[in-house]
C-alpha cells in the first residue's frame, strides 16, 4: 500500500511527459513543412504518409549513431549539461492546467516555479559549452547565457504586469481571471514584448545567435552528437511548446470554454434526449468540458507555435551586439514604463486586485 502514491505519481508524470515528447516530434515536422511551404519547396514527404514519420526516422538515426566525445572534454559535465537542459525544460509542464483542475501540481506559486525552472536550464547550456573544451562551443554557451539572462528579465517583467491584473501567482487563477476579457486586449504591447522575449529565450531565429551556423558551426552543441544531441534537440522544442502554452495561458485565456449553456440549449431543443441528458449530466459535462478545454488550449498553443515558425522563416538573423542592445535599450525601458503606468491606472480606477495568496 505504501507504493501506491509513488506509482500514481509516476503514472501522472508519464501521462504528461509522453504526449509532450510526441508533440515535440510533430512540431519539428510542422516546422519543416511550414518553412518548406513558405519557401516554395516540398519538405519531408517520403517517410510515412505526408512525411509524418520523418521525426521518428531522424530520432532513430541519431540514436543508432556511434557516440564520439572530445578527448580533452570534462566527460561528466559534458554528459550532465544536456540532461540538465532537457529535465528542466520538461519540469515546467508540472504546473500547466490543461482544463479546470487538470494539472499535476496546482499550487499558489506556479508562475514563480515556471520562471525558476526556465532559468535553471541555462546552467545546462553553460556546462555543456564549457566542458567541451572547444572555442566554438564555449563562445556559443557564453552568448546563450548572456541572452537568456537578459531576456529573462523582460519575460519576468511582462509576467509581473499580468500578475498586477490578477493578484495571484497561481496559473489557474490567471486563467479564470480572463473570463471577462483576454489580457491580450488591455496588454497588447506587453504581449508583443513577451512574444519577442519568448523567441529570444528559446534561442530561435532571428535571435539564435548562440547557434549561429555561419559563425559558430552549431554553437554550444558543436561537439555533441548522437543521443546527447537528441537531448538538446528535445529540450529546445519542449521549451518552445511550453512558452507558447504559457503565452496562451497569460494572454489568450488558456483553456477557457463555458460548455454548460451550450449543452443546456441542446437538451432544451432535442426533446428525445432530455431524459438521457439529465441522467448523465453529472458525468457528461465535466468529461466533455475537460476534453474541449484541453483542445482549446492546444489550438491556441498551436497558433503561437505557427507564429514562432513564421518569424523564423521571415526575419534575417541580427548581430549579437544588436540583440543585447535591443534588450537593454529598447525593450527594458518600455517594460519599466508599463510597470509604472499599469499600477497607476489600476489605482486611479480603484481596481487593484486583493486576492494575493502567496502561501
Amino acid at each position: 500500500m505504501l507504493y501506491i502514491p509513488t506509482l500514481i505519481s509516476i503514472f501522472e508524470v508519464l501521462i504528461v511527459t509522453i504526449p509532450v515528447l510526441l508533440t515535440v516530434a510533430y512540431v519539428t515536422i510542422a516546422e519543416r513543412k511550414t518553412m518548406a511551404s513558405m519557401q516554395r519547396r516540398l519538405g519531408p514527404n517520403i517517410v510515412g504518409y505526408y512525411g509524418l514519420l520523418q521525426a521518428f526516422a531522424d530520432a532513430l538515426k541519431l540514436l543508432l549513431k556511434e557516440y564520439i566525445s572530445p578527448t580533452q572534454a570534462n566527460l561528466i559535465l559534458f554528459f550532465i549539461g544536456p540532461i540538465i537542459t532537457l529535465v528542466f525544460s520538461l519540469l515546467g509542464y508540472a504546473v500547466i492546467p490543461y482544463a479546470p483542475g487538470l494539472s499535476i501540481a496546482d499550487f499558489n506559486l506556479g508562475i514563480l516555479y515556471l520562471l525558476a525552472v526556465s532559468s535553471l536550464s541555462t546552467y545546462g547550456i553553460l556546462l555543456a559549452g564549457w566542458s567541451a573544451n572547444s572555442k566554438y562551443a564555449f563562445l556559443g554557451s557564453l552568448r546563450s547565457t548572456a541572452q537568456l539572462i537578459s531576456y529573462e528579465l523582460i519575460l519576468s517583467s511582462a509576467i509581473l504586469l499580468v500578475i498586477l491584473l490578477t493578484g495571484s501567482l497561481n496559473v489557474t487563477v490567471n486563467i479564470e481571471s480572463q473570463k471577462a476579457v483576454w489580457f491580450i486586449m488591455p496588454l497588447f504591447p506587453i504581449f508583443i514584448i513577451f512574444f519577442i522575449g519568448s523567441i529570444a529565450e528559446t534561442n530561435r531565429a532571428p535571435f539564435d545567435l548562440a547557434e549561429a551556423e555561419s559563425e559558430l558551426v552549431s554553437g554550444f552543441m558543436t561537439e555533441h552528437a548522437a543521443v546527447i544531441f537528441v537531448f538538446f534537440f528535445l529540450a529546445e522544442y519542449a521549451s518552445i511548446v511550453l512558452i507558447c502554452t504559457l503565452t496562451s495561458i497569460l494572454f489568450l485565456g488558456g483553456y477557457l470554454l463555458n460548455l454548460v449553456p451550450l449543452l443546456n440549449i441542446i437538451a432544451y431543443f432535442d426533446y428525445e434526449y432530455v431524459e438521457y441528458y439529465n441522467s448523465f449530466n453529472f458525468l457528461l459535462n465535466p468529461l466533455i468540458e475537460g476534453m474541449l478545454c484541453s483542445i482549446i488550449l492546444g489550438f491556441k498553443s498551436c497558433v503561437m507555435i505557427f507564429i514562432f515558425i513564421w518569424a523564423r522563416a521571415s526575419f534575417p538573423r541580427i548581430r549579437f551586439d544588436q540583440l543585447m542592445s535591443f534588450c537593454w535599450t529598447v525593450l527594458l525601458p518600455i517594460v519599466i514604463a508599463f510597470i509604472i503606468l499599469v499600477p497607476c491606472i489600476l489605482y486611479s480606477f480603484e481596481i487593484i486586485p486583493t486576492n494575493i495568496n502567496l502561501f
